[in-house]
């Protein structure tokens, strides 16, 4: 067939480095710029598949979000922004890893299994962050799409949240708002702005907010979007790209982990600042009392703001409908309990990753989640979505509940239901403390962490741990969840658990107890147990100093 020969042709411009084998994850492909290109090749040629498989626009990021600079990665948007399906992950795989004079046999075997109509219309969307390589490789993407004769519009560069944003926008006939970056800023600033001239008594010291843009894409966008907030919200954008690299002492990945703020911000006593990472899917707050101290609010706290937010507002709307917040095994206990038990939301467990998250906060009317990291967005049912516009729009209904629903109508359009979104999430956190009239330290002192330690134990096969429970029971090996259990019972406000590492032979282990040093000791007790029981290789755990 004419369109394979040009495939054949156009994929030894992008030879695969033999012997190399890549595996699709959660978040796509990411590994060093250098050994990607026939992988950008090969996704184009996917993503036109799956085009005409689903008869819809597919779009494809070029991105290695918080990585290094020198990394770079891919991943494919489904039709409605959501992430490629897991059958299509598995062909991804077989796709990226076949040797050249395989290529042709590996794309049939997907035309064939999934019956593709090759006469279909395909569309794809390409979108690329700032690293140095990601140009070129989002070229690689296009020659793909072009190789098996797909429509294409490349939309340069855009923050991973736009990109999902487009796709469900051209999915959806506009439907969901127009797709285009300015399309994304008029969306989101007019809710914004909707919302916050709500706001009492709101003066320009309450709409400072420092930025840092982690030297990436995230950076480069808010600062077009500013012209669309009618100053609502006076930024400070710092690590904007113009000279530091990107992901380095910067960024919400560099904030959560060393616990400390990143270069080139100075704090002053409860100033407001948040931190995106490198693609501007995570966000993260943090700010300096008036001891000097570093205080992070991560994605528990985020969730835990707009969950209590949302749940006030729906009575106050005459609205009964079901919210519940999803976490991971991570999420702080305080959190969890303040959720559960002075708010009185559900909150509901699901295995670590983002996909988990999604598919688990689809089952409620409103569905919130948010991994510790800072990933996390709000999902609201279609029938969530039409109950709120009703009532809004309802002359029969008392003004202040009208008021309510119009509120909670703005804050639909304010969140990017496809996805985490840095910068949408930024302006909803910005509007729900304004409306409630908080300062960052009323919001942290909604409830104290309980202290945590997270370690990492060598073995030999991560594969002897499997667990159940969305990852908070150890099924095996035998006698270890037993283990835990006995350790468990010796502190107070303590809970432990262990998985394996998706990428490498570890086991993680997560413990949290009443005191830092009784979580110390409990990890530590916990990784000991997982090394005698699990086949730990090196040297045995030791105590924490």
């Amino acid at each position: 067939m004419a369109q394979f020969k040009e495939v054949v042709q156009r994929s030894s411009l992008h030879p695969k480095p033999v012997g190399l084998v890549l595996q699709y994850g959660t978040a796509g492909f990411r590994t060093k710029a250098q050994d990607l290109d026939h992988v950008m090749f090969r996704m184009g040629l996917l993503a036109v598949l799956r085009s005409k498989k689903t008869k819809s626009t597919i779009g494809i990021m070029v991105t290695a979000s918080h990585n290094p600079e020198e990394d770079n990665g891919v991943k494919l948007v489904d039709p409605l922004g959501e992430m490629l399906a897991p059958s299509w992950e598995e062909y991804s795989t077989q796709l990226a890893n076949a040797e050249e004079q395989g290529l042709l046999t590996a794309l049939k075997d997907v035309i064939e299994k999934e019956a593709v109509n090759m006469q279909q219309e395909a569309c794809v969307v390409v979108g690329r962050d700032t690293r140095p390589s990601s140009e070129k490789l989002s070229q690689a993407v296009l020659d793909g799409v072009m190789s098996l004769g797909g429509k294409y519009h490349d939309y340069g560069l855009v923050t991973t949240p736009q990109l999902h944003f487009m796709v469900c926008c051209r999915n959806t006939n506009g439907l969901y708002g127009t797709a285009s970056v300015e399309g994304y800023y008029q969306k989101v600033s007019q809710a914004f702005v909707e919302l916050t001239k709500q706001a009492p008594n709101r003066t320009d010291d309450h709409k400072h907010l420092k930025v840092d843009g982690a030297n990436g894409i995230g950076a480069l966008k808010l600062k077009e979007m500013e012209g669309f907030l009618q100053k609502e919200l006076l930024v400070s954008l710092y690590n904007d790209g113009s000279s530091g690299k990107l992901n380095y002492l910067c960024g919400a990945d560099f904030v959560k982990v060393q616990q400390k703020s990143p270069q080139g911000i100075e704090m002053l006593a409860g100033e407001r600042c948040c931190s995106f990472d490198g693609d501007a899917d995570r966000i993260v707050y943090y700010y300096n009392d008036d001891a000097g101290h570093f205080h992070l609010l991560d994605g528990d706290k985020i969730a835990t703001l707009i969950g209590t937010f949302l749940k006030e507002l729906l009575p106050k709307a005459g609205l009964d409908l079901q919210i519940a917040v999803v976490q991971t095994a991570y999420a702080n206990g305080s959190s969890t309990r303040y959720l559960e038990e002075t708010m009185k939301v559900q909150v509901h467990c699901a295995k670590t990753g983002v996909k988990h998250l999604h598919h688990k906060a689809q089952e409620f009317d409103i569905g919130v989640y948010f991994e510790a990291n800072g990933h996390g967005t709000v999902l609201f049912s279609k029938g969530a979505e039409e109950k709120i516009k009703q009532q809004a729009q309802n002359e029969n209904v008392a003004d202040e509940k009208r008021k309510a629903a119009k509120i909670l109508e703005s804050t639909i359009n304010l969140i990017n239901q496809t996805v985490g979104d840095a910068i949408s999430d930024m302006l909803v956190i910005e509007a729900v403390l304004a409306l409630k009239g908080l300062a960052v330290h009323h919001w942290d002192a909604m409830y104290t962490d309980l202290p945590n330690r997270q370690l990492k134990v060598k073995v030999a096969d991560r594969r002897v741990i499997e667990t159940a429970d969305a990852e908070r029971c150890a099924v095996s090996p035998p006698g270890l969840q037993e283990a835990i259990n006995a350790l468990v019972k010796k502190y107070s406000l303590s809970r432990a658990f262990v998985r394996p590492s998706g990428t490498e032979d570890v086991v993680r282990v997560y413990a949290e107890a009443d005191t830092q040093g009784n979580a110390d000791t409990l990890a530590y007790e916990v990784s000991l147990a997982v090394y005698q029981l699990a086949g730990g290789v090196g040297e045995e755990p030791k105590p924490l100093q």
